[in-house]
């Protein structure tokens, strides 16, 4: 899983950014996604809704309860993901190396658990 992280200097650097530059960086996803695809490694890849729009459900007293988000002042959030299927944890690093985000320091590589194998 590569994960895209964000964080408030986001939007300081995204308004810094020529219209150019701007128009690159959506592009530049819709590239990597695009050929991903093409050679099967992607799985998903999606972005996320401001975390203001987020939901938390809690069935902590039995019954469920929802409420506005943020749960908590966060200082990065996660804001989109590719979830790829490939050989090896190198292959994942230059995918996520060529991620536009990855220009802030906002990718992380996670592996994905494999619960094939668990007997539940």
């Amino acid at each position: 899983m590569i994960l895209l992280h964000s964080n408030p200097h986001f939007a300081q650097r995204w308004e810094a950014l020529t219209p150019e530059q701007r128009a690159a960086f959506g592009v530049d996803h819709l590239a990597l996604s695009r050929e991903l695809t093409g050679s099967g490694e992607l799985v998903v890849s999606e972005g996320l809704a401001d975390p203001g729009l987020a939901r938390w459900v809690s069935t902590a007293d039995g019954s469920p309860v929802v409420a506005d988000g943020p749960f908590a002042e966060m200082k990065e959030h996660l804001a989109g993901f590719y979830l790829v299927d490939v050989e090896d944890a190198a292959r994942a690093e230059e995918i996520a190396a060529r991620v536009p985000d990855a220009v802030w320091g906002l990718v992380e590589v996670r592996p994905v658990l494999d619960t094939s194998g668990w007997d539940i």
